[in-house]
């Protein structure tokens, strides 16, 4: 039942992009011929649900392979085909949280307004429900009140903060916290870093310094690297994940607001340039509104249940 209430919010959440994938279902549901018109109007849909050019022209071109190989007549053929391969390509290896490591410390990153901040609170809430003892590392010490908000989520999630004083060099913290995570015997220990803008070099640079301080301290790198991205943001979130990528070596990647605003293709193209798995999904603002993300489900919840029926 209450997987069944998820899925519902998350139709409900993802409306605007249900409108694009539902008129590619029923470009399915019309078995139009495989015409060079049909083709371009799949690929403009794509484009406009913004999987971005490089992953529309990688499904576009698989598509057409196959339907030639296997000799496809109609486009219901190429729908239901399509439909797997959003799923195929949102799933990866690695997409379970790591929390082998003790203390498993997890590193999040992230622009301003992703919603990082409230992001860690509910993980934070989460793993102190899974009975885990969770420190959150206030390393974000350019904002003004960011460790005064970590504070209230430690709080209402169960959990220990470190922080600094306001502009302290944040690997300092980042120090302090992982000296606090093994002496106290934390099984979790989640840093919060600023949100810094991808184009930023010294910022960026500042997030390296952070990554060798903890894996200077315990011995290996973090046990995630998590970046925190606007579901709303588009192909500008690909660039943030690129950089980002480049500068932290993210593990996996957790997307918030996914409101009516959000388009779903962005989500395919992240994780098919990057190679790097989606491992949350954020519908809200409580703290049971974080989820792990789970492919099937989100193609289910991008296609009208009825036009899905018609294509399958």
């Amino acid at each position: 039942m209450r997987q069944v209430s998820w899925l519902s919010r998350m139709r409900s959440s993802l409306s605007r992009a249900r409108e694009v994938f539902s008129a590619v279902a029923r470009l399915g549901a019309a078995q139009r011929p495989l015409t060079p018109e049909f083709w371009d109007e799949l690929e403009d849909m794509l484009i406009v649900a913004d999987f971005g050019v490089p992953t529309t022209t990688k499904i576009i071109t698989g598509l057409q392979t196959v339907a030639k190989q296997e000799d496809w007549k109609t486009s219901d053929q190429v729908v239901a085909r399509f439909r797997k391969d959003v799923e195929r390509f949102l799933t990866l290896p690695g997409a379970e949280l790591n929390l082998k490591q003790v203390p498993a410390v997890m590193l999040i990153v992230g622009v301003n307004g992703s919603g990082k901040t409230t992001t860690i609170g509910k993980l934070a809430a989460r793993l102190h429900k899974e009975g885990k003892r969770v420190l959150l590392v206030a390393a974000d010490t350019f904002r003004a009140a960011a460790a005064e908000q970590l504070a209230v989520w430690a709080e209402r999630s169960g959990s220990t903060v470190v922080r600094g004083a306001e502009g302290a060099d944040p690997a300092s913290v980042v120090f302090d916290g992982m000296r606090a995570a093994k002496a106290r015997g934390f099984d979790v220990a989640i840093v919060d870093t600023a949100g810094r803008l991808q184009t930023k070099t010294n910022l960026m640079e500042e997030l390296k310094k952070m990554r060798r301080v903890i894996e200077r301290e315990l011995g290996e790198p973090p046990a995630e690297t998590l970046l925190v991205l606007d579901g709303t943001s588009g192909q500008n979130a690909i660039s943030q994940a690129r950089l980002f990528n480049v500068a932290t070596q993210l593990t996996g990647i957790v997307v918030t607001k996914l409101d009516s605003t959000a388009k779903g293709g962005v989500l395919v193209a992240i994780v098919d340039e990057l190679e790097v798995p989606i491992k949350l999904v954020g519908l809200g603002e409580g703290t049971d509104d974080l989820r792990a993300f789970s492919p099937a489900e989100f193609v289910d919840a991008l296609f009208d249940e009825t036009e899905t029926a018609a294509t399958s």
